[in-house]
């Protein structure tokens, strides 16, 4: 317990600590915006003023000063206008880009959203230039910097979360797979007791019914802690007469449900022979068939149904429950979702594993409705 609130307590230091460290990061990327915008205003302010001087029209005048600062001009976009708006001059855009039409209008409408324009008035004439310029290339770079350290960020917590989602899942399933294989060992020994009993009745003269069904019983659990050894394990996959396999299982939980479920068996042929793992198979079939008796409450009918075309086998189990809602229908599969009130919510997705994973098959959900039933179909290639 302890641990665990340590944990959490790391956890929560390292997401606050994240946090503190992107607000400062963001922090210090806008305030050096803002500095290196307002040296870019300075800098066109000092600009302004060299245009103004070159008003004076004083041919004694020494202008190099003020031309060498203009000159100097080569990374902030600016667009010169008159009083009546025209663009009379413009510098650091698209030479290519400014023989379109309309494309210095825009530029111009981008840089009145941007900045506020800078006035030089001319001594002579009484007249007014105005100077618009936009953001340069770096500052609208530097704009966009938090933006992508945002987001790289993200994509490393992302990693970082996946890793640990990975290796806890993989812990899970070899604490699932020693728990399992340790279930099969620890019923181990109760079977072999069991079968030396049965062999003892038998000689005791029990009636040989009674002796046969709990034999059948027996070889049962023994099938079932098979099952429980195999898991993490890859299954062999051997060529069956899957008719058969299904048959088996379908009359196994037959014998022992209800009589008022009606079960209902038909196939095309006798013998469809496909490569499967008898054991895994015949679990997929009966977790579809005890979940078909479960939404039906014990009453009500099912039918298998087993078909085949050149390349697939067809198995369909239909129930007459009261069926899956749709918005539930993708989650069904998932390990631990369940609608019932007892249950780990494993059979359906250790269903979809067996057939998918080690059968290379596909198990779905045909159709549902509310009240009248569901179908599930098995597809397995030949």
């Amino acid at each position: 317990m302890a641990s665990y609130k340590n944990a959490q307590i790391i956890r929560w230091a390292v997401i606050i600590t994240s946090f503190i460290i992107v607000a400062l990061i963001l922090w210090n990327t806008y305030d050096f915006f803002q500095k290196f915008k307002n040296e870019e205003r300075a800098k066109m302010e000092i600009l302004a003023g060299a245009f103004e001087r070159f008003s004076t029209y004083d041919l004694n005048a020494d202008f190099s000063l003020e031309d060498k600062i203009i000159g100097k001009n080569n990374n902030i976009p600016m667009i010169i206008t008159n009083e009546k708006d025209s663009i009379t001059l413009w510098a650091n855009l698209d030479s290519l880009k400014t023989i379109k039409t309309n494309y210095l209008k825009q530029q111009l409408a981008i840089m009145k959203s941007q900045n506020n324009p800078l006035i030089v008035s001319h001594k002579r004439g009484n007249t007014k230039q105005f100077i618009y310029y936009r953001d340069s290339d770096l500052l609208t770079k530097l704009k966009y910097y938090p933006v992508a350290l945002i987001l790289i960020l993200i994509l490393f917590a992302s990693v970082i979360y996946l890793f640990f989602k990975s290796n806890k899942v993989a812990d899970q399933n070899k604490l699932w797979t020693g728990m399992a294989r340790e279930t099969a060992h620890q019923i181990g020994t109760p079977l072999s007791s069991l079968l030396g009993w049965i062999e003892i009745l038998r000689l005791e003269n029990t009636d040989e019914n009674t002796v046969q069904e709990i034999e059948n019983d027996v070889n049962r659990l023994n099938i079932i802690a098979e099952r429980f050894s195999k898991i993490g394990s890859i299954p062999v996959l051997k060529k069956h007469n899957i008719v058969e396999a299904t048959s088996n299982s379908f009359d196994y939980l037959k014998s022992r449900s209800s009589k008022q479920v009606i079960f209902n068996f038909k196939t095309v042929k006798p013998e469809i022979f496909i490569q499967i793992n008898l054991q895994l198979f015949s679990w997929v079939i009966e977790n579809l068939v005890k979940n078909a008796i479960d939404s039906m409450e014990g009453k009500g009918e099912i039918y298998l149904s087993i078909t085949e075309d050149d390349k697939n086998v067809l198995i369909t189990i239909t129930d007459t429950g009261k069926g899956i809602p749709k918005n539930l229908q993708h989650k069904i599969f998932s390990p631990g979702f369940t609608t019932k009130k007892r249950g780990w919510g494993l059979g359906l997705s250790l269903a979809k594993r067996i057939i998918e994973n080690y059968h290379n098959g596909k198990i779905s959900v045909l159709k549902s409705e509310i009240g009248k039933g569901t179908t599930f179909a098995i597809q397995l290639k030949k």
